[in-house]
């Protein structure tokens, strides 16, 4: 990927590019007229992504990293500063749940899961927000869930690490609002993603319950963040569902979650 800033297209950064929602958010940015550095575990897949997306018209860069790994983050941001890359967009999708009752969860799977989900998205939009500060423009897209809204039994850090998320980005959007700087929380809920099967709640209600497609969600969340919303909820029963909880009594709503979240 050259880096020279000769041409008129802006970048985005998508973390968890390889598959699913940072997969169809990748095409995407690239049908829009965005170059792309795309960010996952596997370096095969990335090298297809990019493929893709430059037959579509980017120019992609990837960059094969796990950020289930503390130093991950800071290796990014210093790669592309020393190649001259500025980042536009950063898009913090990467993201994995685990289920079971908490304290059966191997507890290496749930600290890998808050790293991911928690520490490499606060820290990357650390490293990258005050580039876009300086500058005083750059938008950031935070993939949350419908989990944010409410705790989860059987799935109590995933659904806790999306409240985060949620509640990050709510609060960080405020404080930057009269710098140019957009920030969007995309709150999905069930995708049709590999996340239901690495989660291992296949044979959840949750997951026969009716997924939406990963493209539409992706589609969402971009006209979202250009259109400066600082929340995205895609798809009319998710909308419902939200205002459903919060005029339920809670302890309802964590049973539900309970029941939902069980494989049979």
């Amino acid at each position: 990927m050259n880096t020279a800033r000769n041409h008129a297209r802006p970048t985005a950064l998508i973390t968890g590019a390889s598959v699913g929602i940072g997969y169809e958010l990748a095409k995407v940015f690239a049908r829009s007229g965005y170059d792309l550095v795309l960010v996952a575990r596997d370096q095969e897949k990335l090298k297809q992504v990019a493929l893709e997306c430059n037959g579509l018209g980017a120019r992609s860069r990837i960059v094969p990293k796990d950020l289930s790994v503390p130093g991950a983050p800071q290796e990014i941001f210093d790669e592309l500063a020393k190649d001259g890359v500025q980042v536009d967009v950063l898009v913090n999708n990467a993201g994995f749940g685990t289920h079971g009752p908490f304290a059966q969860i191997d507890c290496d799977a749930d600290l890998r899961l808050l790293q991911v989900n928690i520490v490499a998205l606060t820290h990357l939009t650390k490293l990258f927000l005050r580039d876009m500060l300086g500058r005083r423009h750059g938008k950031i897209l935070n993939v949350a869930s419908m989990a944010a809204f409410q705790p989860g039994p059987l799935m109590a850090t995933y659904y806790a690490s999306k409240a985060y998320v949620l509640h990050f980005s709510e609060a960080v959007a405020q404080e930057v609002a009269g710098y140019g700087i957009v920030v969007t929380a995309l709150c999905p809920g069930p995708v049709k993603t590999e996340f239901f099967k690495r989660a291992g709640i296949e044979g959840s209600r949750l997951f026969h319950g009716g997924a939406m497609d990963a493209a539409a969600v992706a589609l969402a969340g971009y006209h979202g963040l250009m259109g400066g919303r600082r929340l995205v909820i895609p798809g009319a029963s998710n909308k419902l569902l939200r205002l459903a909880s919060r005029l339920a009594p809670r302890r309802l709503t964590i049973w539900s979650a309970a029941k939902l979240n069980e494989v049979h």
